[in-house]
């Protein structure tokens, strides 16, 4: 029960709020507004294009990467998905139509793993695969590649779990592109779910343990939200609002990161209150911005069991006064409230 007393108390204290501004374009408003009705017209059938092009060289190049599959020749199916790879060094689209354009190069990247995984077929081994993906000339199809080598590297236990994934989330930091880094480690933390070494799992033991799988995991969510953040100073103030509502779209990429965390099978109350939720309030906290804070804190919330939240209430309560004053940390106590059990029938709180 003392857990609903001590969230009472804090809700009940004085913030600074700070005051709405209201319009700034007065009368002018309506007639700026229908401008940007027309201007919003063009842009999106820029986009349209712009993906339709991306999108006809992408089955372009995928149809000779597999027809170079069927051939067994592995060089030639190497050089075709990298070209298809590099279509997603567009920096034209929008992050809904960028997501569009990855979603259609992950099913491809599908039938070059599967090759992969067929030694007969290439005559390579998975160590000198891992390698030789490295001498692609672009960093990002490059990067592509060696995440889609890594998956297999680690499911033929050739290469331990938890050393390839530690090496695949380091070199990742050679995309700071926003966007591009953003999906590039969504790519990597969907290819590698099945494979962390978490407790009960075939890849623990010689693979690592689940302090290695949540070390991953927390890492590759670290640099997720420092590309996120970083997308809102991108450009000037005039494209204030456009940032925000990309971000916005873009926010789950970086918050399924801690919905692989708590599916964890050894994720215990003592690794979630002595490692996670203090490395996840770090990051909340130092990352300073208005959208990310609420949003990390909201889904550490819902994603955790109740439980968690009880035996931890304090650490929780300690940080929000670290967060910044425009974040309306009420919405956030709100949503724990709902987590948390009710106090007993007669007990203080109740």
């Amino acid at each position: 029960a003392s857990h609903c007393v001590a969230l009472q108390r804090f809700i009940s204290r004085p913030r600074h709020r700070l005051k709405s501004r209201g319009p700034r374009w007065g009368v002018a408003a309506g007639r700026v507004t229908a401008r940007m009705a027309t201007m919003n017209v063009s842009a999106q059938d820029e986009q349209d294009k712009w993906l339709a092009d991306a999108s006809s060289l992408v089955k372009q190049y995928a149809f000779y990467m597999k027809r170079a599959l069927d051939d067994n020749n592995l060089r030639e199916a190497l050089k075709q998905g990298s070209l298809m790879l590099g279509e997603l060094r567009t920096i034209a689209l929008s992050p809904q139509k960028y997501y569009e354009l990855y979603m259609q190069v992950w099913n491809e990247l599908r039938h070059l793993e599967a090759f992969f995984g067929e030694e007969a077929r290439h005559g390579k081994s998975n160590l000198e695969l891992y390698e030789l993906v490295q001498h692609a000339g672009n960093i990002l199809p490059r990067l592509y590649l060696l995440i889609t080598v890594g998956v297999v590297y680690v499911k033929s236990k050739d290469g331990a779990a938890k050393d390839v994934l530690k090496d695949l989330v380091e070199m990742a930091k050679g995309v700071q592109q926003p966007i591009h880094g953003l999906f590039l480690r969504t790519y990597l933390s969907q290819a590698s779910k099945t494979l962390l070494p978490d407790t009960g799992s075939e890849y623990e033991g010689n693979g690592g343990n689940v302090n290695d799988a949540v070390e991953f995991v927390l890492q590759n969510f670290t640099e997720m939200n420092k590309l996120w953040v970083r997308m809102q100073h991108g450009g000037g103030n005039r494209d204030r609002e456009r940032r925000e509502k990309e971000r916005r779209e873009l926010r789950d990429l970086v918050g399924k990161n801690l919905l692989v965390l708590t599916q964890l099978e050894g994720m215990t109350l003592d690794l979630y209150k002595g490692t996670v939720m203090p490395r996840v309030l770090e990051q909340v906290i130092n990352c300073k911005d208005d959208i990310a804070q609420p949003y990390l804190l909201d889904a550490l919330i819902q994603v955790f069991p109740d439980e968690f939240h009880v035996q931890t209430l304090d650490a929780f309560l300690e940080a929000c006064p670290l967060l910044k004053p425009t974040v309306k940390i009420g919405n956030v106590l709100a949503s724990l409230m709902e987590r948390l059990p009710p106090p007993p029938p007669g007990k203080p709180g109740g």
